[in-house]
């Protein structure tokens, strides 16, 4: 039987399966319903904005997006979103998918925290950073319809969403704190780490080994 809610399809193709399966297993049901939410909401928007992502590539990058919060792909330092996106590929190369298509997804999902890049690339790295914006802090939420939004919510629920995803981030992120240089995950370590302090793009110049 065909899987709807809120009047969007979830593609039906093997690769699909397995990637839902590797969220179960993997993660854990605040990552889970969480991922599957950004799938949902991003396809509404991308419906809204008359974009076209291929179903199944915006899946894909839905569900990997976070998973390099819980899983880190190596023990390289490098951003959780890299890892999430080195998950994304290395499961559709994998699995026969073109490098076109794995370069797709690890786009979307390196750049989901990016603000304003993604939404100028293509539809599957814009409908994932949408999906993100809207169930992380409610952007464009007054886009969809307010049925919508229930019938995804009652699918998967949000529980006690924003306490548990910021302990999420700070889990999967105390212990690489170099790598939230420059982005907005170090706003995570400076609200809840004590005596962190973000690296300053102004001391990175002045302390470059030049003269001057």
């Amino acid at each position: 039987m065909t899987d709807i809610i809120a009047g969007v399809e979830i593609p039906e193709t093997s690769a699909v399966a397995e990637a839902t399966e590797f969220l179960r297993e993997r993660t854990n049901p605040l990552i889970f319903h969480h991922s599957r939410r950004v799938f949902l909401l991003g396809s509404l928007h991308a419906r809204k904005l008359d974009l076209r992502p291929d179903p199944e590539l915006l899946y894909i990058s839905a569900m990997f997006h976070d998973t390099g919060l819980l899983i880190p792909f190596s023990d390289t330092q490098q951003r959780f979103e890299v890892d999430g996106a080195d998950h994304a590929r290395k499961f559709l190369l994998d699995r026969g998918f073109s490098e076109r298509a794995a370069e797709v997804v690890w786009m979307a999902i390196a750049l989901h925290t990016t603000p304003e890049i993604p939404g100028r690339m293509g539809p599957e790295i814009a409908a994932t950073h949408y999906g993100v914006l809207t169930d992380a802090i409610g952007w464009g939420m007054d886009r969809l319809e307010g049925d919508q939004l229930d019938e995804i919510v009652a699918a998967h629920p949000r529980g006690d969403f924003k306490k548990e995803f910021l302990q999420a981030f700070l889990d999967g992120l105390k212990d690489r704190p170099d790598t939230t240089y420059g982005t907005i995950n170090a706003d995570i370590l400076e609200h809840f780490v004590p005596g962190f302090r973000r690296a300053s793009m102004v001391e990175r110049i002045n302390d470059a080994p030049w003269p001057r």
